[in-house]
């Protein structure tokens, strides 16, 4: 595929988002923003929207984000690592990997958190990594989300909801990742599952896919996510689920080899036009995010 067809925007989708102190005082913040790029909306999302450096030894059909490249905000309470654009952070070399189109990795103060805020039309997911991360939502759901869960939102015709540290004494650590659905204005829903993460260990447990027949949470979105955590020079291949998909592994520990490229933590590595992936651990305990997503809307 010709690079030039990878230059694109991004979707336009908006919604706003305010901060509260355990649900108290509330401050306007604008921060879990996507604003409009372009006036004309592009009828269809490619590729993965990152220029390639020239001058790389990477493949073609692969993309390296390293860690100290990614967006930051720092807001006192809440400090945000954004792989992609969003909010105050724009890069419009770094707009989304297919319909990913959101990846940030954050850090919540004990007692604060994001206040209500509206999301529509968006398949929302969050990987909490340490702390009790709290969820109230206009459907009427409350709960409590930790590490070794998986929680999802499909945002739908629209859905309200807040999230927020219950603990005044840890931080909490969690991914939240949105990914465009493959369905507009569906109703509204939420979801959570507790996985075991000893089943992750030295192979790849499954977290989401499109079936709620399937193992994990599930999306209006053929995506497959899974996450692993492996001893050192374990090695597995993934195999890509359904053509016209890519690859977006995030490291979350450690240190990787992934289809010949070394990757270290809190890397973003993507990779496509492939059938099998071949991954490898360079360091004990390496922990690692993959996410499969169609590389364009009509995939």
């Amino acid at each position: 595929m010709d690079r030039k067809n990878f230059l694109r925007k991004s979707f336009l989708g908006t919604s706003m988002f305010v901060a509260s102190a355990a649900m108290g005082k509330v401050l306007v913040n604008g921060i879990d923003e996507l604003k409009a790029l372009d006036a004309t909306p592009l009828p269809d999302i490619t590729g993965f929207n990152h220029i390639p450096n020239t001058n790389s030894k990477i493949m073609d059909n692969t993309v390296l984000h390293k860690a100290a490249t990614r967006g930051q905000a720092n807001h006192g309470w809440l400090n945000s690592h954004h792989s992609f654009s969003f909010a105050n952070y724009y890069n419009p070399e770094r707009m989304h990997f297919g319909v990913l189109r959101v990846l940030n990795d954050d850090v919540v103060a004990p007692g604060m958190g994001f206040g209500t805020h509206p999301h529509d039309n968006m398949e929302i997911i969050s990987i909490p990594l340490s702390g009790d991360l709290e969820h109230k939502d206009s459907m009427g759901n409350i709960a409590t989300i930790r590490h070794g869960d998986i929680q999802v939102m499909s945002a739908g015709t629209g859905i309200q909801h807040s999230e927020y540290n219950r603990n005044k004494d840890a931080e909490v650590k969690f991914l939240q990742i949105w990914v465009f659905p493959n369905k507009k204005n569906v109703t509204p829903r939420y979801d959570q599952i507790t996985l075991d993460v000893k089943d992750r260990h030295n192979t790849l447990q499954q977290i989401l896919s499109p079936s709620a027949n399937d193992a994990g949470v599930w999306v209006h979105q053929d995506a497959w996510f899974h996450l692993g955590a492996f001893d050192k020079e374990h090695a597995v291949d993934y195999t890509i689920k359904k053509t016209g998909n890519g690859l977006y592994a995030f490291i979350l520990k450690g240190d990787f080899n992934i289809a010949g490229t070394e990757v270290n933590s809190r890397d973003g590595f993507g990779i496509w036009e492939v059938t099998t992936v071949p991954i490898k651990a360079l360091s004990q305990d390496a922990e690692i995010l993959l996410m499969e997503v169609p590389m364009s809307m009509n995939a």
